[in-house]
């Protein structure tokens, strides 16, 4: 990825990050400052223009007011124009519903609002913006919400991205909050079950969804469900773990892409031998370069909060989850099996350095030719399915299908994901890497 493009993108990502945009405060109308949301629901006037709406969208939309009618909203008098304003009376008006974002239901519910703010969750938007190809795919698959947008819509957006967004026709999605709590019933308990996660937490590069419902903890969660385990049975949901007490600030302390530094340097206790495989991978991942020297990506990778980067982040997050684990096991037996899935990811790292530096090798030998948009003749796990040759299109399921897999099956309880789906996957990209690479060797001696 050219740095020219890299400086692009990273004030947007940081400003988001940071909390500088106008839809973290709520200072202009359309990232989410409500207009009417201090409006009594008791006032007759209000009472009369919510009706208006019932009567005219139980025309239009009866999903939606159906919605609506089971909802707390609806049973605490909370009407249509509290969220959307009062400026749409019509259907020659449409254009004037105020575009609801996070910031509006920040109005009543702060509290779950700050922690959202905080969490991965809420930088969804800015690491996809961030990743290089992203700028390549359909505008369907992003822009349009039929792909990566689909999910990591449920960050945080600022007006400008929003007017952008709505511009290009792009005209919903800009909640947040209703990525689990679907509007219009908002549901606790729909947001509360295990299914509200699996539309996002499943498939290629991570299969959640897939891995907790065939766990030990997912199958106690539905014999509970189907009465075969009294209610009174520990079966803990995605939310038990990775949301304690309805805490919306979701982080896990590996980080979606596994990596953590204790400021680019290693984390303490570990080996040398881990060290040099993770600086292999933080250079494929183009966080430094060939070199070892930190790059513009380390901002954006730091800001998206995609990896754990001081160990006193990574200590913090650790020391919750074991907080966690412990509500129903040993602190022994909970420490013990976290350094199980610490210790995979060792292995796994070893597996995918050493094909990356085959790659490299290819590069480094003038084999393989530095597409135009790389940064550097370098293999770049960020390229997804965009990489320039078939092995490294290898490589790429390597990184983000295979060794997935292997630790997040290992952390989920589920042992064959972390093998069969996971290492033993590896080993046989490692494999296919090595002779490819060896053919390319050959023929290239050939050409010479």
């Amino acid at each position: 990825m050219q740095l020219t493009r890299l400086r692009t993108l990273v004030p947007f990502t940081l400003a988001v990050c940071l909390g500088t945009t106008a839809v973290l405060t709520g200072e202009n109308r359309e990232a989410g400052a409500d207009p009417v949301a201090a409006a009594d629901a008791t006032d007759p006037v209000a009472q009369d223009a919510a009706q208006t709406c019932v009567e005219c969208h139980t025309e239009r939309t009866p999903g939606i007011v159906a919605d609506w009618e089971v909802s707390a909203h609806a049973a605490e008098g909370i009407g249509c124009d509290s969220c959307h304003g009062d400026e749409h009376t019509s259907a020659d008006d449409v254009d004037e519903v105020f575009t609801v974002t996070a910031a509006t239901c920040k109005l009543c519910h702060e509290q779950r609002y700050e922690e959202f703010a905080r969490s991965k969750h809420a930088f969804a938007w800015a690491a996809m913006k961030a990743m290089p190809t992203t700028h390549f795919k359909p505008m369907e698959l992003i822009d349009g919400m039929k792909g990566c947008g689909g999910c990591h819509k449920l960050g945080l957006k600022d007006g400008e991205e929003i007017a952008r967004l709505k511009a290009e026709g792009s005209g919903y999605g800009f909640a947040s909050c209703d990525a689990c709590h679907t509007r219009h019933s908002f549901s606790i308990a729909e947001a509360r079950e295990p299914e509200a996660c699996a539309t996002c937490h499943m498939g290629f590069d991570h299969p959640q969804w897939e891995m907790y419902s065939t766990s030990k903890h997912g199958i106690r969660h539905t014999l509970k469900r189907q009465g075969v385990l009294p209610a009174s049975a520990q079966a803990p949901t995605c939310q038990t773990c990775h949301m304690p007490d309805g805490n919306h600030d979701v982080h896990t302390a590996w980080g979606f892409l596994a990596v953590r530094t204790d400021g680019l340097a290693p984390y303490p206790g570990e080996s040398d031998e881990w060290w040099a495989d993770r600086v292999t991978i933080l250079q494929a991942l183009g966080v430094l370069d060939p070199e070892g020297q930190p790059t513009a990506r380390l901002d954006v990778v730091q800001g998206a909060q995609v990896a754990r980067l001081s160990a006193a982040e990574f200590d913090a997050e650790r020391e919750k989850m074991v907080g966690v684990c412990t509500d129903c096991h040993s602190q022994q037996y909970a420490e013990a099996e976290l350094a199980k899935g610490d210790n995979m990811i060792r292995e796994v790292d070893a597996l995918l350095a050493k094909a990356i530096r085959i790659v490299a090798g290819l590069y480094a030998d003038g084999i393989l030719e530095k597409p135009e948009e790389y940064a550097y003749a370098f293999p770049d796990l960020l390229a997804f399915h965009d990489s320039p040759t078939p092995i490294e299109n290898r490589l790429f399921l390597m990184h983000l299908k295979h060794r997935m897999r292997a630790f997040q099956g290992a952390f989920h309880n589920n042992p064959d994901y972390a093998l069969w789906y996971g290492w033993n996957e590896m080993q046989l990209d490692l494999t296919e890497i090595e002779s490819m690479a060896a053919e390319l060797r050959s023929d290239h001696a050939q050409d010479d």
